[in-house]
């Protein structure tokens, strides 16, 4: 593993919830202290503290025979995506309020990259600038609470969203819902901006549920 200066059960668990998330681990998989000292080349410590982690994250259960991962539920995805709804639209009114010119640029260069690269049909890149896009809209509203909040739900449904936005036809929705809510903060029209980052965040949903 990488050793940065962060501590090495933080590294560990950093790696276990994105294979977990990503959808490396499915629901059902045991994971092992020994297999996991093994791969990963760390001893127990590091590896105990980051099952601890992933235990208080209802990601995996104990089973007295290994970790017994459990991932994100149908439930924990609709439930997300209620908070999500709810909170990224207060998140882009407040964002549509305060952005500066540079908060507008920087925005508008996630979402141009995000069209370059649907243009070439690579979706692993338009989920990457699709996360950029999101993570600079939560940081633009100017509040720790909601940036500390929705960056992780963002996170937990990142397998949902890799194979929602292979879909050419949801990838080209997605971008242009973009395009509407930088239209918004670009206006500084906070309520249009709110409006439309729901409704955004509601298609996504009704997308990866099949609903649409």
């Amino acid at each position: 593993m990488d050793h940065k200066t962060v501590s090495l059960a933080d590294q560990v668990f950093e790696h276990l919830e994105t294979d977990i998330l990503s959808g490396k681990y499915q629901r059902g998989d045991i994971l092992t202290e020994n297999h996991l000292c093994e791969i990963l080349g760390v001893s127990r410590t590091p590896i105990r503290e980051a099952l601890r982690r992933l235990q208080q994250e209802h990601l995996i259960v104990e089973t007295g025979k290994g970790s017994q991962v459990l991932g994100i539920s149908e439930d924990d995805l609709r439930d997300i995506y209620i908070i999500r709804e709810q909170l990224e639209g207060l998140a882009a009114k407040m964002s549509a309020e305060k952005a500066s010119e540079e908060d507008i640029n920087e925005l508008k260069s996630a979402l141009e990259l995000q069209e370059f690269y649907l243009a070439k049909q690579n979706s692993e890149q338009i989920r990457l600038m699709d996360n950029r896009f999101h993570e600079i809209l939560y940081k633009i509203s100017g509040s720790h609470v909601f940036y500390n909040t929705l960056l992780p739900l963002h996170k937990k449904v990142q397998k949902y969203r890799k194979v929602s936005l292979q879909s050419q036809s949801r990838a080209n929705e997605s971008v242009a819902e973009h395009r509407e809510i930088l239209n918004a903060i670009i206006k500084h029209d906070a309520a249009a901006a709110e409006a439309f980052t729901a409704q955004h965040v509601k298609n996504a949903y009704k997308h990866i549920a099949g609903k649409d």
